[in-house]
């Protein structure tokens, strides 16, 4: 019985460590792909956030509702407006009683604002400069009286979008080399163990190479496990969450999550082999009184 339970509890013990190297691998991997997709979609999230800002374009008083079509339609065929919707000023009064919580137009006796056309921009052109030129071309129609849009928030936004690129491309550079130690230690922590394995099978005449082999086999292994466990975590989160992140994501082009899975596959092979070869380099060089320390 003693004898039997002795390989069993080797099994369990060799299935656990590697189990455990998988899933720390997996994990870190999940996490720099989430770092990934948020570096992908960082030009798609400002856009987003661009294409939210507000033009409003106030119309003349005698605008009649045929020329008001027109400019609409002329407005949604130039290559800078993304969307527009027609508020006629009976619409935009009912809007103001809402947030008034009173009715102002029986309170003056006659309704003083103005139809309009609220428009949004492509994020190209949601800057200050290309808006003030914007305004101007808007102007020229003869149907508009007055553009307005919150200028110190265009000029903010985009102040905020350039220092959060900056500060991203910082970060990303940061956790990648922390990811890239974390795994590299994660491969050491299982290698060490075997440290005198390694030794013994150098005294008794093996190769470096035929001792890196298996080593590298195993790491091999634990990063093609790790990236499926990492991607299929990921397509877990897409499909859950599929309704919150659509505004992030582009769901209709799949490429660039295809590429970004792809990458963390490939990733999670070649540092835990890069890994793998360097400390078993380590422990080839060492002599054996270093192996105890």
């Amino acid at each position: 019985m003693m004898a039997k339970s002795k390989p069993q509890k080797l099994k369990t013990s060799l299935f656990s460590s590697y189990f455990t190297t998988t899933l720390s691998i997996s994990m870190i991997l999940f996490l720099f792909g989430l770092l990934g997709l948020l570096l992908i979609n960082a030009q798609r999230l400002s856009d987003f956030m661009k294409e939210n800002i507000g033009v409003t374009l106030i119309l003349k008083e005698g605008a009649k509702e045929v020329d008001v079509m027109k400019l609409q339609k002329t407005l949604e065929a130039t290559d800078y407006i993304k969307s527009t919707k027609y508020i006629d000023k009976e619409s935009a009064a009912v809007e103001l009683k809402k947030e008034l919580g009173e009715d102002f137009v029986d309170f003056l006796g006659f309704n003083p604002l103005l139809s309009s056309i609220d428009v949004t921009v492509y994020a190209a052109y949601a800057n200050p400069d290309s808006l003030n030129q914007l305004e101007k071309k808007l102007l020229s129609h003869p149907e508009i009286q007055e553009v307005y849009y919150q200028r110190n928030l265009v000029k903010q936004l985009n102040s905020n979008v350039k220092k959060i690129s900056i500060i991203l491309l910082a970060l990303s550079l940061l956790m990648f080399i922390i990811f890239a130690a974390l795994i590299n230690n994660t491969i050491r922590l299982s290698i060490y163990s075997k440290r005198f394995l390694i030794n013994t099978m150098q005294l008794v005449g093996a190769t470096r190479s035929f001792i890196r082999r298996p080593f590298i086999f195993k790491s091999a292994l634990h990063g093609i496990y790790g990236g499926l466990i990492a991607c299929s975590m990921f397509l877990a989160l897409f499909f859950s969450y599929q309704n919150e992140l659509k505004s992030f994501i582009d769901f209709q082009n799949p490429t660039s999550l295809a590429l970004l899975g792809g990458g963390i596959f490939l990733m999670g092979i070649f540092m835990t082999l890069i890994s793998t070869y360097l400390a078993v380099n380590k422990f080839l060089r060492m002599k054996f009184d270093q192996l105890f320390y």
